[in-house]
């Protein structure tokens, strides 16, 4: 970016920033509080302890050293579940008697798991829970821990400081069509994209595309702070549906994804058209970044 337009970008941020209305702030603050809610929650990304991609046949899973599968220490029994996967069918035995549950169910005989995308079946056993997730054509079990060390000695998150300048009413153009999404373990999903988004900051025009996500639009973008500020691989953010061909970008909502914070995420990638070539001073900082200035 040209240093004058990088100065009049920063003029305009600092002027927005500090004339920010107290409603709208508080919003904002509301915002990063359920955020921050979130992380701290043992069911959240800062629990997990484990990714364990599963192959045909069985698998074991629990704490002792002779698992295919290891659990923390002390997390869970020695032995915890065979699991024998046939084809794209899941079955858990259970090995740990009364301790073990699934969906909060005691289970004796073996039982098959359900991994759909919005409710899998959720397995317990003392402080651990884990069930089974696809990505591709490749099934994983995803374990968390309620007192793993990184949900203890979370610090908390920090932002931007917020900036009304960074809310912007972005037109919706409808373009629905298959995209190749890229993830951290370098590979691609191919996802429903519903159009793109045109938006501008600084009075320069730029796009972006999204995806679904429940009942949201999902952005996956990177922006120059990245470099520095915020995380390397770039940030999330979620609005409504479009609305009579108007959708609302509030950047001070953008948010770090999973993989901030553990290598147990299988994250999703910005795609090459939502790498804005602007700085965007507004939402997360990168975990453990200061304010700036």
């Amino acid at each position: 970016m040209r240093p004058i337009l990088i100065a009049f970008v920063a003029l305009v941020s600092m002027n927005a920033a500090s004339n920010v209305p107290q409603t709208y702030r508080d919003e904002i603050l509301a915002w990063q509080q359920t955020r921050d809610q979130r992380l701290r929650s043992p069911e959240g990304w800062l629990a997990l302890v484990g990714l364990f991609w599963l192959h045909q046949g069985q698998n074991t899973i629990g704490s002792g050293g002779s698992n295919d599968f290891g659990l923390p220490q002390g997390s869970a029994p020695e032995h915890t579940a065979r699991i024998t996967v046939t084809g794209e069918h899941v079955l858990l035995t259970n090995l740990a008697g009364e301790r073990l549950k699934v969906n909060g169910a005691a289970v004796s005989a073996p039982v098959e798991l359900r991994y759909d995308e919005d409710k899998p079946d959720k397995v317990t056993v003392d402080r651990i829970s884990f069930f089974v997730i696809k990505r591709g054509e490749r099934l994983a079990i995803r374990a968390k821990d309620r007192e793993s060390p990184v949900l203890m000695h979370f610090t908390g998150m920090k932002y931007f400081p917020i900036n009304p300048a960074y809310r912007v009413e972005a037109d919706f153009l409808p373009d629905k069509k298959m995209v190749q999404v890229p993830n951290i373990l370098g590979e691609t999903e191919l996802t429903e994209s519903p159009g793109v988004v045109t938006f501008k900051l600084a009075g320069i025009e730029y796009r972006m595309r999204p995806v679904y996500e429940g009942d949201t639009l999902f952005f996956v973008f990177k922006d120059q702070t990245s470099q520095t500020e915020t995380y390397q691989a770039g940030r999330m953010l979620n609005t409504p549906l479009p609305k009579d061909g108007k959708v609302v970008l509030d950047f001070n909502r953008a948010y770090n994804p999973p993989c901030t914070f553990t290598p147990y995420a299988t994250c999703p990638l910005p795609m090459k058209e939502n790498q804005l070539p602007v700085r965007v001073e507004a939402g997360e900082l990168r975990y453990g970044h200061g304010h700036p200035e």
